[in-house]
């Protein structure tokens, strides 16, 4: 885990990581893939430097298709 992530965070990938040995899932690779998805959840909750945020589209995928095909070139 980052320097940064919090008690609770770290107690969380613990929790993670024991829950994949004991599934006997991503062997060998537990730990990282525990860093991994709290890394994901620090992200989204905006508690990083470089939050997660969501793509936003302005217009429908419809409009912007019909959009290009009546467009004269």
């Amino acid at each position: 885990m980052p320097r940064g992530a919090s008690p609770r965070r770290e107690r969380e990938a613990k929790k993670l990581e024991r829950k994949f040995k004991k599934e006997k899932r991503y062997k060998g690779r537990e730990d990282e893939v525990a860093a991994r998805i709290v890394n994901k959840q620090r992200a989204k909750a905006g508690e990083t430097k470089s939050a997660h945020k969501p793509a936003r589209r302005t217009t429908s995928r419809r409009k912007h298709r019909t959009r290009r095909s009546t467009h004269k070139r």
